[in-house]
């Protein structure tokens, strides 16, 4: 018998409901044209649904006429486009993730404080560049592996601290800290792990599957961060492991002499691409059963900015 079983807690997290929300009350009370900096969450799925709603995604505020209506995406944005958006009256509505927003008020906190900040992430991902903004230029430190921290090199004399983007691997990030620690056993870390709560809970759910599927399947975009942590993880376990944007994408042949079908979805994962998937099983196994837990995140729910 054929078991297909659901991580308990996957698809969207309470920061991707309330930015997807935002843009969705825009539509209804404006109309198009309506822009979004960014794309509003990392998946294929919602952009294309947006954008045959006529959402119009730049990348540079020059792009909306100005006075003009725009959405800043769920990632987050530097200072400067706040500011950028202000000189050119243009009216914004901040879908910034509030995970994200304490980071940001970390990072201002070190820089007030003088303290030189190691960013932990991923380079040119919108988040890091989003927070980087917020840390003064000459306290400021990226850092993606542990060749980078091998190289870093900080003021013995000055303060130093560290903040991570929101969406890594909990298990890589914690090797990357604990290596910060030891080349500067000084340094301070936040009060409580950036990594958001989203992010660990669907990374430890993924690891549960891990324990007894055969394979795993994760639901999301090649350019989603925590979709990709999602598939690390479950390879880290060694379960052979997918990714797929769609069920246009899957493969049958990854589950032949497989029992135990594991199957999560990242953040920004819409729920009919996971059901779509199940279908597309159940046709080759149309006897296969189907098991899922309670989300541990089922009554976490995040305001909805004012639009």
């Amino acid at each position: 018998m054929v078991e297909i079983h659901l991580a308990h807690t996957q698809g969207f997290c309470a920061g991707v409901a309330s930015a997807i929300e935002v843009v969705n009350r825009a539509l209804t009370k404006y109309g198009t044209p309506l822009f979004v900096r960014h794309h509003i969450v990392h998946n294929t799925a919602v952009i294309k649904d947006f954008e045959e709603q006529g959402v119009i995604f730049i990348e540079e505020l020059t792009e909306v006429p100005e006075g003009g209506r725009v959405i800043f995406s769920a990632h987050g944005v530097s200072p400067a486009i706040y500011e950028e958006a202000k000189n050119r009256e243009l009216i914004y509505i901040d879908a910034t993730c509030p995970l994200v927003m304490k980071v940001h008020r970390e990072a201002t906190n070190f820089s007030k404080k003088e303290v030189q900040t190691v960013l932990i992430g991923h380079r040119g991902h919108q988040e890091l560049v989003g927070t980087s903004g917020y840390v003064d230029t000459e306290l400021l430190h990226v850092v993606e592996t542990e060749e980078d921290i091998d190289r870093l090199e900080l003021d013995p004399f000055k303060p130093a601290g560290y903040l991570t983007q929101t969406t890594l691997s909990v298990t890589d990030t914690a090797k990357l800290i604990e290596r910060l620690k030891n080349k500067f056993p000084g340094i301070m870390g936040p009060p409580k792990s950036d990594i958001c709560f989203a992010t660990q809970n669907r990374q430890d759910a993924v690891t549960e599957l891990s324990q007894y599927c055969d394979v795993i399947i994760i639901c999301g975009s090649s350019h989603s961060s925590n979709s990709n942590r999602l598939k690390e993880t479950a390879e880290k376990t060694g379960n052979p492991s997918y990714l797929i944007d769609s069920v246009a994408e899957f493969d049958s042949s990854w589950i032949v002499g497989k029992s135990k079908i594991g199957i999560s979805s990242g953040a920004s994962v819409p729920e009919y691409i996971v059901q779509d998937l199940v279908q597309r099983i159940l046709e080759t196994y149309p006897d296969a059963e189907v098991f899922r837990k309670d989300s541990v995140e089922k009554d976490i729910r995040f305001a909805v900015p004012k639009v």
